[in-house]
């Protein structure tokens, strides 16, 4: 009997300390799949930082199975992905926000499914050399515009956030 009573106070002691995962398995029932389009077209870096986690947040809450994940990167926002060496060669941003932190972060994101699509017309607008200025973008990742882009994928069903 006290072998027993030890095993559901550990097991209920398991539940309290980790709540989240009983949480995620009632949220990703109740929300369901979801498609989702996450716009950035700023510079500020504590923005898109936050932005990223709610990101993790959202993957979090309902699971990256059911969740599908498009990031649009245009204007300024294309900050989030160049590197701090960048600004040199490409004086049209006033910010370069992939720093050794962010790029982790988006990363991370990436691994679970995400994906981040680069406005071509920023890129030729703003002299943008893909490998040189960009942390981890290749040709796959433009689209040829990004509001374009993000007309399109609401037609496709993603909705639509701006954090």
């Amino acid at each position: 009997m006290k072998a027993f009573l030890t095993l559901v106070s550990l097991f209920v002691a398991t539940l309290t300390l980790f709540p989240s995962l009983s949480q995620a398995d009632n949220s990703s029932a109740k929300y369901g799949q979801q498609k989702v389009v996450y716009h950035i077209n700023y510079d500020d870096a504590k923005k898109q930082s936050s932005t990223l986690r709610n990101i993790q947040n959202h993957i979090n809450a309902i699971g990256e199975d059911n969740l599908d994940v498009q990031v649009v990167l245009h204007g300024n926002g294309l900050s989030l992905l160049l590197k701090p060496d960048a600004l040199t060669n490409v004086p049209k941003f006033k910010h370069a926000n992939a720093d050794q932190t962010m790029a982790q972060k988006v990363d991370r994101l990436r691994m679970q499914g995400v994906k981040f699509n680069v406005c071509s017309n920023t890129v030729k607008g703003r002299n943008v050399n893909l490998e040189r200025d960009l942390y981890e973008v290749d040709s796959s990742s433009l689209v040829p515009s990004g509001v374009a882009e993000l007309a399109y994928l609401q037609t496709k069903g993603y909705v639509y956030l701006r954090p």
